[in-house]
């Protein structure tokens, strides 16, 4: 079976084509500036990298393209288009009505669409995205697996904030939690890798990329996570704020005179590392770079960034009342060595011993603990368009509604 896995940004088509005989990666890429002058689409087989300048004037259209370049006689990896034998997409809100992968049919569009105020940056074009490939691809069935659904095994505990309970009744205003398909991901991987059962392991997994979040996995089920309502709230992330006195938004508004547009654009696209530094950057290899040459800003942004995760891991070690292993992953989880090490050195009161020289590396599996530390310390490469294809092809191939996860 070969599976199409489609991530639709607001401006962006992020593509893997996957032979799931061997789980092999047949080529991948990303169509971008979706809308806007100067689109191109980058498209990689094996080693190579190929590059189209052309604009897009939409999602349908991006996917055309994408279509055309699997076919295409140079560059393409299959001959025809009826070799795609099903298509997954990463949707990124599936509130409390999706707590699963599902095939697609016309009761799960109306309700994507009726989730649109939930997550109204990210939604649209994940329904664009499946749309266009209906018109595209009819005959071919569609998967939506949900960044939301691993949270939905949370306690009412963890999900329900201290607000009138009637805002939950009649609006779900509530922790959902996001990057559902990379904790799933990496949370099974390191059972894997430690020789453990995965439905009798605890694990906190540490997604860390512009947008991060933590999750405690207890015996196979998220039990809580870092981020909440959206994924505003938190740790200190790329350009988004994380946690603060939610007074200090009407604060904003009351005596800096900001309107809601306003603050919203502050507080997702303006803060956290990028505010900061005094916009330095967001990129966390420039911030290291600007604090090793001295920069004390960059350095005291670095500090918080790492005092927050270590807050976390400390939290949800207690909630889950203990934990065998720590997972780090995505773009500074898995590339910033510095980053792991000063989080680790708060976890000394649990045990946690790293080996530097194993700590050293970008990218790349592997255990960094001491065999001596109590609790095991890993580098977990993440892979949610492998989770995606995985849950694509368990429905297609069995013929089901939907895979339940729990």
């Amino acid at each position: 079976m070969k599976i199409l896995v489609v991530n639709c940004g607001s401006s962006s088509v992020k593509y893997q084509f996957i032979d799931m005989n061997g789980e092999k990666v047949l080529c991948k890429g990303l169509a971008e500036r979706i809308g806007i002058d100067g689109g191109r689409l980058v498209h990689r087989v094996n080693n190579d990298k190929h590059v189209i300048e052309r604009n897009m004037k939409d999602h349908e259209e991006a996917l055309k393209l994408v279509l055309d370049v699997l076919v295409d006689p140079e560059i393409g990896v299959i001959k025809d288009l009826s070799e795609i034998d099903a298509v997954g997409h990463r949707v990124v809100h599936g509130a409390e009505r999706f707590a699963s992968s599902v095939l697609i049919d016309e009761e799960v569009m109306k309700a994507l669409e009726e989730n649109v105020h939930l997550a109204p940056l990210h939604n649209p074009p994940n329904i664009l995205g499946i749309k266009a490939i209906q018109k595209l691809l009819p005959k071919v069935p569609n998967v939506g697996v949900f960044d939301t659904a691993f949270h939905q095994s949370m306690p009412k505990k963890a999900y329900l904030y201290a607000l009138p309970y009637e805002l939950y009744e009649k609006h779900r205003i509530r922790r959902y939690g996001f990057h559902g398909t990379s904790h799933r991901y990496v949370s099974r991987r390191a059972a894997e890798i430690l020789g453990r059962d995965y439905y009798d392991f605890k694990v906190i997994t540490c997604h860390l990329g512009n947008g991060a979040s933590i999750a405690a996995v207890r015996h196979g089920k998220s039990i809580d996570t870092s981020m909440g309502f959206t994924p505003l709230e938190g740790l200190v992330m790329g350009t988004r704020c994380g946690d603060i006195d939610p007074a200090i938004v009407i604060y904003l508004q009351q005596n800096l005179g900001m309107s809601v547009e306003k603050v919203y654009d502050l507080l997702n696209k303006k803060s956290g590392m990028l505010g900061l530094t005094n916009n330095l950057s967001s990129d966390m290899r420039d911030i290291e770079d600007a604090a090793h040459s001295g920069n004390e800003i960059a350095q005291l942004a670095l500090d918080i960034y790492v005092y927050k995760i270590a807050k976390y891991i400390g939290a949800y070690a207690a909630a889950m009342n203990g934990v065998d292993a720590i997972v780090f992953t995505a773009g500074v989880g898995e590339n910033s060595p510095y980053v792991r090490e000063k989080v680790c050195e708060y976890l000394g009161f649990l045990g946690v011993k790293i080996d530097r020289q194993l700590n050293d590396v970008k990218g790349v599996e592997r255990i960094i603990s001491t065999p001596d530390s109590k609790i095991a310390v890993l580098i977990v490469p993440t892979n949610e368009e492998l989770v995606i294809a995985r849950d694509t092809k368990y429905i297609v191939e069995n013929k089901v509604k939907e895979l339940k996860l729990f």
